[in-house]
């Protein structure tokens, strides 16, 4: 592989197994079109968003790619009266990603990060790795071993 991102020296650093997917070189830019150049069910291709909670505390979720993020779910599943998703020209100076390539791994400050429970339904989910055209591939068992999470409901 040509570039590695940081999201991959960080799972290399840990000795955590992982598969990873370029498609820097497609047109793809909805998560749809990346679960379709990369030939995956789009169930099994998550989204990664952050969200700013009533308390103003963040927060992030992921999501299959196909699906809406239920705000009041979401809300829910952290404890807030309300959240609602944080401006992309806020996104960096608060993860170090910018839209399109936020990963939960490796983002400038850990966020309580919540994972739609469809994840259980699959060995391995695959996600940003932390840029724009690159993707990660890993079970929730080892994502575990680098971030904290919980599983909800959080989809419409």
């Amino acid at each position: 592989m040509e570039h590695k991102t940081n999201v991959m020296r960080e799972l290399d650093r840990l000795k955590i197994k992982y598969n990873h997917y370029c498609y820097a070189d497609t047109d793809a830019v909805s998560g749809i079109e990346v679960a379709s150049v990369l030939n995956q069910n789009p169930d099994k291709v998550f989204k990664t968003l952050v969200t700013s909670g009533k308390s103003k505390k963040n927060y992030v979720f992921m999501l299959p790619v196909a699906k809406e993020l239920d705000l009041k779910k979401a809300a829910k599943a952290v404890g807030e009266k309300s959240v609602e998703m944080v401006k992309s020209k806020e996104l960096l100076p608060l993860t170090g990603y910018i839209h399109g390539g936020c990963s939960p791994i490796g983002m400038k400050k850990f966020y309580k990060t919540t994972i739609d429970k469809s994840a259980e339904n699959f060995d391995t989910i695959i996600f940003s790795a932390g840029k724009i055209g690159y993707q990660v591939e890993l079970s929730l068992c080892d994502l575990a071993k680098i971030i904290t999470f919980n599983l909800s409901d959080i989809t419409e």
